[in-house]
């Protein structure tokens, strides 16, 4: 009886060695040199391993498994060991300890063009792939014209891939993977690249393998990607699974950590020391916190926006204002609120304290979005910013609501097909 198990990992531990690279004798000679010189000095420099300081952990006892057909995504901060993990299931390194046992065969898209030799064309490049992945021939052949019709480049297919533009490289590259009949499919990154035509074509192929059970696992610092296609999501944190479990919640508990991240180095970050008329003040931004009115950080459909600013400013300040924004995922400016415009012309700053600023049932497409924060003098001057450049963001999301997930990818919509705002419609014959 088959197991339902495609993937199995245990106390997994990928160890690497940092620093600069010791330098090698060049020559036979050189080496008996330096023994006959300073035999103790030669020995001890060969067979000492790598100090504490030299030896980084990219991955650390990590266990989990995936069931055949799950589609899962891999989230975490760049550095918390996701191309690693798939590096290891794909065969391409090896871990220091622990085992991961992939059951099936494996299609792997780790990067731009992986496994494809420059030198050769793209037809060959597909036959070559093929035979790695252990298909015979006449399997290759029955796959072929798919393959190319999918990549878009029948005109390309007899040219050395070396001289393909990026996208096109990413486009045979995909569809050499997906199609190639794999059992279990990894994918690093790549649908962060292409345009929004190849971008929904890799979406919709997708869906139709793992409604025909294969596998996928694929790393993405989208959220909204991960929220349409995953079931489940490994959320990794410094090497370890910090949490593995449903897509939703995983997405939900990474991006409210990701806001609250290192709140005491907020207050030594945050911009201040600002001369306002003659006095000197001291304000800054101690946090920021979008929710929804039930407290969590997507939003769903009428639900309000809640931002709240925790702040501290010297007694005695003189009046300032408060300014809130709102970019979507793509840097733009969805909108912006200021308490002059609320009615608070003439607000003067506590010693310590919280504004809220309310948004209500904001009329916003599914995504991703972020929020920044200033508070400025009277005449706009900046006494302090949350956001703006010194690598903090508040974050939250948008549930989609337009229409079903399998409607998206059926018609190859996405979030940026309508825009930032939903206005209200209504069509008549």
């Amino acid at each position: 009886m088959m197991s339902d198990i495609a993937i199995r990992v245990e106390n997994l531990s990928k160890r690497y060695r940092i620093g600069a690279r010791q330098k090698r004798p060049a020559t036979l000679r050189e080496s008996l040199q330096n023994l006959v010189t300073a035999p103790f000095s030669y020995l001890r420099s060969t067979l000492r391993g790598p100090s504490e300081e030299e030896i980084i952990w990219a991955l650390k006892d990590v266990s989990f498994e995936v069931k055949r057909g799950e589609v899962v995504g891999i989230i975490g901060r760049n550095g918390a060991g996701k191309s690693t993990l798939l590096k290891i299931l794909s065969r391409i390194t090896e871990p220091t300890a622990g085992r991961a046992e992939v059951f099936g065969r494996v299609g792997s898209l780790l990067e731009v063009g992986t496994g494809f030799h420059p030198e050769l064309t793209g037809r060959e490049n597909i036959y070559l792939n093929g035979a790695i992945l252990g298909m015979t021939r006449k399997e290759i052949d029955r796959k072929f014209d798919e393959i190319v019709e999918f990549a878009e480049v029948e005109k390309f297919i007899d040219t050395p891939v070396k001289r393909y533009s990026s996208g096109m490289y990413v486009r045979l590259a995909f569809a050499v993977a997906a199609h190639l009949e794999p059992e279990v499919l990894l994918i690093d990154e790549v649908l962060a690249v292409g345009d929004t035509a190849f971008q929904n074509k890799c979406l919709r192929k997708i869906l139709d393998l793992t409604q025909c059970g294969i596998t996928c696992l694929f790393v993405t610092h989208n959220m909204h990607l991960i929220g349409l296609i995953a079931q489940q999501c490994l959320y990794t944190k410094n090497g370890n699974v910090h949490h593995y479990t449903d897509a939703r919640c995983a997405i939900e508990l990474y991006l409210s950590e990701s806001q609250n991240v290192d709140m005491d180095n907020r207050l030594s970050t945050s911009q201040t020391d600002v001369n306002i008329g003659v006095s000197e003040t001291k304000t800054a931004i101690l946090s920021v916190n979008a929710v929804s009115s039930r407290g969590r950080t997507e939003i769903q459909p009428g639900e309000d926006l809640i931002v709240r600013i925790h702040y501290q400013s010297d007694s005695d300040n003189p009046p300032a204002h408060f300014n809130v924004s709102i970019w979507s995922e793509n840097g733009s400016l969805v909108t912006s609120a200021d308490t002059r415009l609320g009615g608070w012309e003439k607000f003067v700053p506590q010693a310590r304290g919280e504004v809220v600023c309310c948004f209500p049932a904001p009329p916003l497409i599914a995504g991703a979005y972020s929020i920044r924060a200033f508070i400025l003098s009277d005449v706009d001057w900046p006494l302090a910013s949350f956001g703006w450049g010194d690598g903090r963001l508040c974050t939250f999301t948008v549930k989609p609501t337009i229409a079903p997930v399998t409607t998206y990818i059926k018609w190859g919509m996405t979030q940026t097909d309508y825009g930032v705002v939903k206005i209200p419609f209504r069509w008549e014959v």
